[in-house]
């Protein structure tokens, strides 16, 4: 009995999600298509309905956790406005939650490295995902000229909460962790 569309597409989903979370914690070349699809509770054999290839996935894992990122931010905008949402995006940034479970984070911090190595669409997507965090953090969605003393200033600021939390990973629960927050909170 062949699936319906919606269930198709709600399968689809569930690989997409499992695959976002995987990839920030393990990167691209740790993630594997047998391990995302046993995550998403799936066999093997479904994968090649839903993508042509790990590639393929990757990407749709990366659009899909930018997206996470960006409808958070856009949410916060709405209800209290663009400083107020900024400022709650530093604070979720540096905050031990995302330091300590990059799989809910941000793919900057998370896969930028990767991001470097590879090309085509993953490097693609992760490019415009980035743009939209910078366009968030400059207070406008795109139409400044470039440079723009916003899109500077936000540039500047998504450098230094990436490098933050990639040190403060990377030193773990240290004096130096602590140390590196508390100079990027301020």
């Amino acid at each position: 009995m062949r699936k319906s569309r919606e269930a198709t597409a709600q399968s689809k989903a569930r690989i997409v999600r499992a695959a976002a979370k995987m990839v920030r914690e393990r990167g691209v070349e740790a993630t594997s298509v047998a391990d995302v699809m046993a995550a998403a509770g799936m066999t093997n054999g479904g994968f090649y309905r839903h993508f042509a290839s790990k590639d393929e996935m990757i990407a749709s894992a990366i659009h899909s956790a930018f997206d996470e990122i960006a409808d958070r931010f856009d949410q916060r905008l709405r209800q209290n406005g663009a400083a107020a949402a900024i400022e709650a995006y530093v604070e979720e940034y540096l905050s031990d939650r995302h330091i300590e479970h990059p799989g809910y984070g941000c793919p900057v911090a998370a896969v930028a490295a990767d991001a470097a190595r590879h090309r085509g669409v993953f490097a693609e997507e992760f490019v415009e995902g980035a743009e939209r965090l910078i366009q968030r953090l400059s207070g406008g969605f795109g139409g400044e000229p470039r440079p723009s003393p916003a899109r500077t200033k936000a540039l500047r600021r998504l450098a230094m909460l990436v490098g933050a939390v990639v040190i403060a990973r990377a030193t773990g629960r240290s004096r130096l962790r602590e140390e590196i927050i508390a100079a990027c909170v301020s």
